[in-house]
């Protein structure tokens, strides 16, 4: 079997997502810790390829903000600021009502087949119980509504925290060890039907309350956990 770095075969760029995908996967996995650092020799040891191609994958995936560079240039895996969650739910429950409303609004026949299809990846990956296939195609459907309703900047900040919002919800499907209620997969109908329906009030009401459900969730693992108790 050829190695891993060598071969004429192989596609320029093709070894860089191929350590972006694993290191990604595994931090959002939560199998790289928050904090911990990241070797570049090591890396460049266990793909078995050498250290430029590791440079460009850790260059994407820091500005992803799932690592990052210290002022001694040494490079981790980024904390979680729980500090400032409450800051990232306020936003994000806005932007859940909002994508969603405008998403009503504004949305074209299309644009609800995308939704739709998306939707149905969602329910797939949460019958597998694939916790980060459930992570992907979540967003996917979030972000989905958001192209919907036409605001380039929501589209914009609501896809940087469905980003930044990865692990943390890595840790709110864990609480469920990955067996997300059916109820989850009934919200997603609701939320299309009432974009399909044009009807901006339950939109909004449905957006809201989906928000608010993984906060409520997340909040109580951390108190549960006895890790930080978050004042919403």
């Amino acid at each position: 079997m050829a190695e891993a770095g060598s071969g004429p075969e192989r596609k320029r760029g093709s070894g860089v997502k191929m350590v972006y995908d694993v290191l990604r996967d595994e931090i959002l996995d939560l199998e790289m810790a928050p904090g911990s650092p990241i070797d570049e020799v090591y890396l460049a040891e266990r793909f078995d390829i050498s250290r430029t191609p590791i440079r460009e994958a850790l260059v994407r995936l820091a500005s992803e903000g799932l690592i990052e560079t210290l002022p001694n240039r040494s490079t981790r895996v980024s904390n979680i600021d729980f500090i400032n969650m409450h800051t990232f739910f306020d936003a994000l429950v806005l932007m859940y009502r909002v994508t969603t409303r405008l998403a009503a609004e504004y949305h074209r026949e299309t644009d609800l087949e995308t939704i739709r299809a998306r939707q149905a990846e969602f329910a797939a990956a949460v019958q597998a119980q694939d916790a980060l296939g459930m992570i992907a195609t979540n967003a996917a459907f979030h972000a989905a509504i958001a192209e919907a309703g036409r605001n380039p900047y929501f589209i914009s900040l609501f896809n940087r925290l469905l980003d930044e919002g990865r692990r943390i919800l890595r840790l709110y499907y864990q609480s469920y060890e990955d067996r997300l209620p059916q109820r989850f997969v009934d919200e997603h109908e609701e939320i299309i039907a009432a974009i399909a329906a044009r009807d901006l009030a339950e939109c909004d009401r449905l957006g809201k309350l989906h928000a608010e459900q993984i906060v409520s969730q997340i909040q109580k693992l951390f108190s549960r956990r006895g890790q930080l108790d978050i004042d919403l």
